[in-house]
């Protein structure tokens, strides 16, 4: 972990837009003008999805992807003037949210400005084409990191984001070297002190292929030496093998817990049941049940919480990246309420300084907990609404359920849960006074 990342962002929620298929508009003007609706969901953080211009040669789709850039230095004329943008920025800062950026430093779309002045500071393929190293992203061409230039002028760039904005979410950042990353967050802090650096780390079996093809890749314990905050996908593969019953539950219970053990005290995963990379968690998790307990699960998770733009609309349909593909706010039913009660327990002190453990029972029940000294927190999640008692580390007594403001009992050292979720808070003198009710 960077030494000095704040713990604190564990406390907090990300929400992220594709700001071309936020709105029919798809402008920087139509999402500020949607920035309260956001802020009152409880919201800390807004991720932009690339915003600059999008080249044209091997384009896929009519739109093209956001991440095939033609020019990291402008914004994409679809979305407005660089004065738009700084417009909304400012708003964002206004409404008492911070805003980051996409950095997609991998890769260029073949046609971009660099391409065409600096062609040296590209891979090529041994019949001298511009390439990549995965193959299927035939729309982009990967970027030589063994030039010293380049660093300056990537670095650079960043500064003059940095400028305007508070931070950056680095694409595929497993694949730059880190040295790079070390250099340009030492770089960047004197223009934006304590900005905020997001990692889109790779899941272990990227990770294994990229070496196997002898692709340098980064590792989670590596990229924590120069980001605040990594992608959980460390364990998101074993979420889906969960959900497809290929794998128990507890194989992706113990994969969080040992997360403890793995990485430094002040680690910060990016927790999410979906992002633009992945399908929908309305169109994986069947049942509301289900995907409120899940979603209670996402927020008493350690580490910040990502919300994918339409996720608090119930959205099933994944945006298009190729294409103007709108997201439908009447999708499903509204989860706006759900989403703040939850921002609430987000706040709690244990959710950013504790020990956290998460074990599975029969019945498809998560029990996960944050500890501190005698102070707890508690959460039981019915992940297919299981009914029925079970068993809890806490004083006999009555509590508030932090999960929906209702209250629970706990007796003989049982709770019972009717499908919804449970979160109790226990701490020395709480369970005093829940001993001295009975």
């Amino acid at each position: 972990m960077a030494k000095n990342t704040r713990k604190e962002y564990r406390g907090q929620v990300m929400y992220s837009v594709f700001v071309r298929n936020h709105s029919r508009e798809g402008t920087f003007e139509a999402v500020r003008r949607d920035l309260e609706r956001i802020r009152n969901l409880g919201v800390d953080i807004i991720w932009l999805m690339p915003i600059h211009p999008i080249g044209t040669l091997a384009r896929k789709g009519t739109a093209g992807s956001p991440y095939a850039i033609s020019d990291y230095r402008a914004v994409h004329p679809d979305y407005g003037t660089l004065e738009d943008f700084r417009r909304l920025v400012d708003d964002i800062h206004r409404l008492g949210m911070k805003c980051i950026i996409d950095v997609v430093y991998n890769h260029t779309s073949p046609d971009s400005w660099l391409a065409e002045h600096h062609p040296e500071w590209f891979y090529y393929k041994a019949d001298g084409s511009l390439g990549n190293h995965v193959g299927d992203w035939t729309d982009v061409a990967d970027l030589d990191y063994s030039h010293p230039e380049l660093w300056d002028y990537q670095i650079e760039t960043l500064k003059y984001w940095a400028g305007i904005v508070d931070g950056f979410r680095c694409d595929v950042a497993s694949l730059i070297p880190l040295d790079f990353w070390l250099r340009a967050r030492a770089e960047v802090e004197p223009v934006r002190p304590g900005c905020i650096w997001l990692a889109e780390s790779v899941e272990p079996e990227f990770i294994r292929f990229a070496r196997g093809q002898g692709i340098p890749a980064l590792s989670d314990s590596e990229i924590f030496q120069a980001f605040d905050i990594s992608y959980d996908y460390d364990v998101f593969p074993l979420f889906q093998d969960c959900l497809a019953g290929k794998i128990p539950l507890s194989r992706y219970a113990e994969a969080i817990s040992q997360q403890e053990t793995l990485y430094p005290d002040n680690y910060v995963k990016l927790r999410f049941l979906e992002n633009h990379d992945q399908l929908r968690a309305a169109a994986v998790i069947p049942g509301e049940d289900a995907l409120v307990n899940w979603t209670a699960f996402l927020y008493f998770q350690k580490g910040m919480t990502l919300l994918y733009g339409g996720q608090e609309a119930g959205c099933a349909h994944l945006p298009e990246l190729f294409e103007k593909d709108p997201v439908d706010w009447n999708a499903g039913p509204d989860r706006t309420a759900l989403l703040q009660r939850l921002y609430r327990l987000k706040q709690h002190p244990l959710l950013t300084g504790s020990v956290y453990q998460v074990r599975a029972l029969p019945g498809d029940l998560l029990v996960a907990e944050h500890r501190r000294g005698q102070d707890r927190l508690t959460g039981i999640f019915s992940l297919k609404g299981t009914c029925g008692p079970v068993a809890v580390d806490v004083p006999d007594g009555t509590y508030p359920n932090l999960a929906d403001g209702g209250r629970v009992e706990v007796k003989f050292g049982r709770v019972t849960c009717h499908g919804q979720p449970i979160i109790l808070e226990c701490c020395g003198q709480a369970g005093r006074e829940a001993e001295e009710s009975q």
